[in-house]
């Protein structure tokens, strides 16, 4: 069987641990950094590093060839790149979605036929409704924003096929909101339900949405245009979760404000559950 390669457009948090769980399952992988730095780290795992620096005004030469490269004879294409917006920096324009459209000739180009857009549940407002993948997105922050209409702009090109999956809040080993929340007071929502996803999960979901991709390659389905939430189906109010992992972790505990109403949401994921067939492995406790 030929090997096939996928290219990883971000190889930071997510992308280094993702492109090096596809690299043992036989998958070649280019991956991509906007550090020099990072490129001796890159290849050590085994991965074929490309310096891809995208701009949301004018794709300067040595970028171009760059990014026709780093797709080259690639089936699937992983967006993996993080917005980097403040509702501070909208003068600042539609930075994140002008990198987008300057990608997107290069696809079109390209041997890739399927996408993997990786956005945020920040495109649902907090209103404390509850959100499935029918639901109407309505974000409320810049980035948020910019990530919905970067996935629209994805979605609705004829020339290759994308999946989104909205991630929660990401956490692993090395990061969790509450090294951020210990010891703080007038902490805010209290009662709103926390939406978070495990690392472990983020990958296991990403490699089962490859499997799907490249199946219906081999099989001419097109069929691979979806969007996925994709958090962890454990939600207590963040007072409840922040204070028992906390106390686990012998850290200050948060002190929360009860004197305004919570403000949240609740994201659903049962569809990845139900379609996928994904049994989720950590369970964030």
């Amino acid at each position: 069987m030929t090997m096939k390669q996928i290219s990883i457009l971000g190889c930071g948090w997510l992308g280094l641990p993702l492109a090096k769980s596809l690299l043992e399952k036989g998958y070649l992988v280019n991956g991509s950094t906007t550090s020099i730095e990072k490129i001796p780290i890159l290849e050590k795992i085994g991965i074929n590093p490309f310096i891809v620096s995208l701009s949301a005004v004018e794709v300067s030469d040595e970028t171009k060839i760059s990014i026709e490269d780093f797709l080259e004879n690639s089936t699937i294409l992983i967006i993996d790149i993080p917005p980097k917006l403040r509702d501070s920096s909208t003068a600042l324009g539609k930075t994140f979605v002008g990198k987008i459209q300057n990608l997107i000739p290069f696809i079109e180009k390209s041997s890739v036929e399927k996408v993997i857009f990786v956005s945020s549940t920040s495109v649902y407002a907090d209103d404390n409704s509850t959100f499935t993948e029918d639901s109407k997105p309505q974000p409320e922050t810049e980035s948020g924003k910019q990530l919905l209409e970067s996935e629209n702009l994805l979605q609705s090109n004829k020339n290759f096929q994308t999946t989104i999956i909205r991630f929660g809040g990401l956490i692993g080993e090395d990061r969790h909101p509450i090294k951020f929340l210990a010891g703080r007071t007038n902490v805010e929502n209290p009662n709103a339900p926390i939406n978070l996803i495990h690392q472990e999960d983020c990958i296991g979901i990403i490699e089962i949405i490859i499997e799907k991709g490249l199946r219906q390659v081999q099989s001419d389905n097109r069929d691979f245009n979806d969007i996925f939430n994709a958090v962890a189906p454990f939600h207590p109010t963040r007072k409840e979760y922040y204070t028992q992992i906390a106390l686990e972790l012998n850290l200050p505990l948060p002190e929360f404000d009860e004197s305004k109403p919570s403000v949240g949401k609740l994201i659903s994921s049962d569809k990845i559950e139900s379609v996928l067939n994904y049994k989720f492995k950590n369970n964030l406790q």
